[in-house]
């Protein structure tokens, strides 16, 4: 179970290393490992999280875009549906990641000045190490059809 984690590391710093930003990097690589849930246009919408929410520096978008990534699992599509199964694994991986790294703010994360090497270097480990933490969580959770594990 540990190589999906490493996978999943190496499939994000790549996309990273190769043009997307943090988000979209998490977002692209669970949508690959879970057979491609989301069409292009859903993928669309992980842009602009990217840089604590356009440039912003608040949430890590890295973060944000493992809560996307958690919403296949229990995501809601009708009002009725209880929100609360999202809403504790959102809290609950929010709550990993803050553990992980001791802050969830990008400026916080990342003080370099945006796409100086140095951001960009912290952005790779923070990005892989992002979606490594996401998949061992969804193993613990138990969220993986054996299919994809």
């Amino acid at each position: 179970m540990e190589d999906i984690a490493l996978e999943a590391r190496s499939r994000a710093g790549n996309k990273f290393k190769n043009g997307l930003n943090c988000s979209e990097s998490i977002v692209h690589t669970f949508n690959e490992i879970l057979n491609n849930p989301l069409n292009d246009e859903a993928l669309k919408m992980a842009t602009g999280f990217g840089g604590g929410l356009g440039y912003a520096g608040c949430m890590c978008g890295a973060l944000t875009g493992s809560v996307m990534v958690l919403g296949l699992f229990k995501g809601r599509f009708d009002p009725s549906d209880a929100r609360e199964p999202a809403y504790s694994l959102a809290h609950d991986f929010h709550d990993r990641f803050l553990k992980e790294y001791e802050a969830t703010c990008c400026r916080a994360l990342n003080p370099h000045e945006y796409d100086s090497p140095e951001h960009l270097r912290r952005c790779l480990k923070l990005t892989g190490g992002t979606a490594k933490l996401l998949m061992e969580f969804i193993q613990e959770k138990g969220l993986l059809k054996p299919e994809v594990s």
